[in-house]
C-alpha cells in the first residue's frame, strides 16, 4: 500500500533527521510518531527552519504523548483526507462501508465530515476501498477507519493510518447505509457473522456532520470552550429523528450558549 514518501526509521538524532530531511527535500511535515490531531507537528519550508522546527515538534510530542520520537514526510500541497469505514468478523469476512471526506480542517482538527465523498472519480474511489479493506484484515471486533491522503494534483493516493474505533462521524456512514455500527460492534464482538456481505450494503444520498469548534481568540485562538451555560439539544417529533439513528433534521439545531473563562 502507498504511503507518503518519508523517513519514518528508529534512528532519531537530529544529524540522521537532517540528512533525511535533505534527501526527502522542502517542504515537508514533522510528525509526532506516536500522536495525532496535528500535535507534535511542523511544517518546515526551508531546510534553514528545520532544526527549530525538530526541537519544537519533539518537545509537544513529549508533553502530549509521552515520547518524542517523530517521522518525516513529503508535503502534499493540494490534499484531500479521505477514511473508509470497515468492519470485519472472527470468521473471516471483511466490508467496506464506503468513503467520508474530511478535509475541511482547522488546526488539523476535523471540522466538515461528509459522506460520500466529492470530486473524486470512479477509479479512486475503488482503489480507496480496496486498499482499506486490504489493510484491515479479518478477525476484527470493532468497525475502524482507514485513513488516507489524496494528492488532488496528481491523483495519488498515500494511506495514513488506521482508526482503530468506531469514531465519532459514523452517524455520517450510517445515514447512507442506513446500518446501526454500534449495532455491528457489538454482534461481531459477541462472535457473530456480519449481516450483510458487501454486495448487499448499498449507499443511498449524501450526509454532512459539522462539529463544534470552540476557541479563545485572547489565548491565541487555542481551544477553550470556557463554561456551558446552555444545552439545547434536538427533540425527537413524530415526523422527525429517532435516538437510535441519530438522523436530526435542520429544523431542529443544536443551541449551545459558552461564558468566558
Amino acid at each position: 500500500m502507498p504511503v507518503v514518501p518519508g523517513y519514518h526509521g528508529g534512528a532519531q538524532d537530529a544529524p540522521t533527521l537532517t540528512r533525511e530531511a535533505a534527501r526527502i527535500g522542502f517542504p515537508l511535515l514533522i510528525k509526532a510518531s506516536a500522536g495525532g490531531g496535528g500535535r507534535g507537528m511542523r511544517r518546515v519550508e526551508r531546510a534553514t527552519d528545520f532544526a527549530e522546527a525538530l526541537v519544537q515538534a519533539r518537545a509537544e510530542a513529549l508533553a502530549g504523548f509521552g515520547d518524542d520520537r517523530v517521522l518525516l514526510e513529503r508535503l502534499v500541497t493540494a490534499p484531500r483526507h479521505i477514511e473508509v469505514q470497515i468492519a470485519a468478523d472472527r470468521h473471516g469476512r471483511v466490508v467496506h462501508l464506503f468513503e467520508r471526506e474530511c478535509s475541511i480542517q482547522r488546526n488539523h482538527q476535523k471540522v466538515i465530515e461528509e459522506a460520500p465523498a466529492a470530486f473524486i472519480s470512479a477509479q479512486q474511489r475503488a482503489a480507496l476501498h480496496t486498499y482499506a479493506v486490504a489493510r484491515a484484515g479479518d478477525r476484527l471486533t470493532t468497525p475502524q477507519a482507514a485513513e488516507f491522503l489524496l494528492d488532488n494534483d496528481s491523483g495519488e493516493i498515500y494511506f495514513l493510518e488506521m482508526n482503530t474505533r468506531l469514531q465519532v462521524e459514523h452517524p455520517v456512514t450510517e445515514y447512507v447505509t442506513g446500518l446501526d455500527l454500534v449495532e455491528w460492534q457489538l454482534r461481531s464482538a459477541a462472535g457473530e457473522l456480519l449481516p450483510l456481505t458487501q454486495e448487499q450494503i448499498t449507499c443511498t444520498g449524501w450526509a454532512i456532520e459539522a462539529r463544534v469548534n470552540a476557541e479563545d481568540p485572547a489565548r491565541g485562538y487555542r481551544p477553550g470552550t470556557g463554561t456551558i451555560a446552555l444545552y439545547d439539544a434536538p427533540r425527537a417529533t413524530a415526523s422527525g429523528w429517532t435516538a437510535a439513528s441519530a438522523r436530526v433534521p435542520w429544523s431542529h439545531p443544536i443551541t449551545i450558549h459558552c461564558s468566558p473563562r
